[in-house]
C-alpha cells in the first residue's frame, strides 16, 4: 500500500530508542519542515537537539532528506549536526537511495520519519522503508495548509497502539502516539 504508517507520533521526540530496537530500526531519515523545526525556521523545535543526542548515544544513524533549497538544508542540518540530502526530490526515490548509502543501512533497517503524506509516506512506501509518521508541529492555519489537511486526512493513522490495547482515537487530541504492532 502507497499510504501505509508503521506507526504514528504526536511529535519526532516522542520517538525512543526503545521503539525504535522492537521494530529492528537503525536509521532514521528525517524530515525538516513541521518535523524538526517550524516551516522554515532556522532553529530546531524545543526537544529536537537532545533527542537527536539520545538517538546517537543509542546508536541510531541520522540523516536529514528535504525537499528543501540548499542553503536551508545545509545551514540547519550542520546546526544539528546531521549528514543531509538536499533538494531530494520526495516522493521519489532519489534521495532515499542517497541516504541510505551514507548511513549504511538495509533498507529492513530504516525509517522515514515526516509529517506529510504525499512526500514523506509515499515516498517511504515508493522505497519500501518503514514509515514513522508525526503529526504537524506546526498548527498554523493558511488557506494551503486547511486545504492538504482536508486532502492528507483520509490517510492520517486513526487506530493506534497504546498501552497494549487498540483503539480509535481522534490524532489531533492525542498527546503522545505509540507504536502499533504488526
Amino acid at each position: 500500500m502507497l499510504f501505509s504508517i508503521t506507526a504514528a507520533f504526536n511529535t519526532v521526540t516522542d520517538i525512543s530508542p526503545d521503539m525504535l530496537a522492537s521494530l529492528g530500526i537503525r536509521g532514521l531519515i528525517l524530515d525538516i519542515d513541521n518535523t524538526l523545526a517550524y516551516h522554515n525556521d532556522p532553529l530546531p523545535a524545543e526537544g529536537v537537539v537532545e533527542w537527536i543526542e539520545q538517538m546517537k548515544e543509542n546508536g541510531i544513524r541520522l540523516i536529514i532528506v528535504s525537499n528543501n533549497f540548499y542553503l536551508r538544508v545545509k545551514l540547519f542540518s550542520e546546526l544539528v549536526g546531521i549528514d543531509c540530502v538536499r533538494e531530494s526530490k520526495k516522493p521519489f526515490q532519489k534521495g532515499y537511495k542517497l541516504a541510505a548509502m551514507r548511513l549504511g543501512l538495509p533498507k529492513r533497517s530504516l525509517a522515514a520519519v515526516g509529517d506529510q503524506i504525499f512526500t514523506d509516506v509515499l515516498g517511504a512506501n515508493i522505497f519500501k522503508i518503514k514509515m514513522l509518521y508525526t503529526l504537524p508541529i506546526s498548527r498554523k492555519s493558511s488557506r494551503l495548509l486547511r486545504l492538504r489537511q482536508a486532502i492528507e486526512a483520509p490517510f492520517i493513522p486513526k487506530k493506534i497502539y497504546c498501552s497494549g490495547e487498540q483503539r480509535t482515537v481522534d490524532h489531533r487530541l492525542v498527546n503522545a502516539i505509540t507504536y502499533k504492532e504488526n
